[in-house]
């Protein structure tokens, strides 16, 4: 039989280790139930990542841009600038 003494070192009651000495399978609910919602976590977490959009995941900056980019003022992207109606 498992003993569930060690609990008290985490805070728990002398009423709480006992329920527990008594029936076991309480705690062996709780820790399945966690490990459920962590795996639920994990899937909706994925299943997210899976349908963004391209436009929404992170783009990989190239070193090569970088260093062209650093001398003067960079060139006018998407609306605005000055060849906006040309």
């Amino acid at each position: 039989m498992v003993k569930f003494d060690f609990l008290r070192s985490v805070g728990a009651t002398k009423e709480a280790v006992a329920v527990l000495n008594d029936q076991p399978n309480l705690f062996t609910n709780l820790i399945v139930v966690l490990i459920g919602l962590g795996a639920q976590a994990t899937l909706l977490w994925y299943i997210h990542y899976a349908t963004l959009k391209p436009e929404q995941k992170k783009k990989k900056k190239n070193n090569n841009n970088d260093k062209e980019n650093k001398g003067g003022a960079a060139a006018a992207r998407g609306r605005g600038g000055d060849n906006a109606r040309k």
